[in-house]
């Protein structure tokens, strides 16, 4: 299992997680990417998975580093 971290108040809005991996992050209304499924509340949004799949490529093309993956 790995869980996938995201610290939404560094997010600066690029899009590359969501171009990168659709099936988990898309742009939210407020211009800052949002990872589809996740809970977590405040500035962290957490989703546990079996597979991180394509969040490693997002984690390292965000350019704020606000993806993290911890296994």
């Amino acid at each position: 299992m790995a869980t996938v971290i995201q610290e939404r108040n560094k997010c600066v809005g690029c899009g590359a997680c969501a171009a990168i991996c659709p099936k988990y992050w898309e742009m939210g209304g407020d211009g800052k990417a949002h990872m589809k499924g996740s809970t977590g509340s405040g500035e962290e949004a957490i989703l546990v998975l079996e597979d991180v799949g394509c969040n490693a490529d997002a984690a390292n093309a965000c350019p704020v580093k606000c993806i993290r993956i911890e296994e």
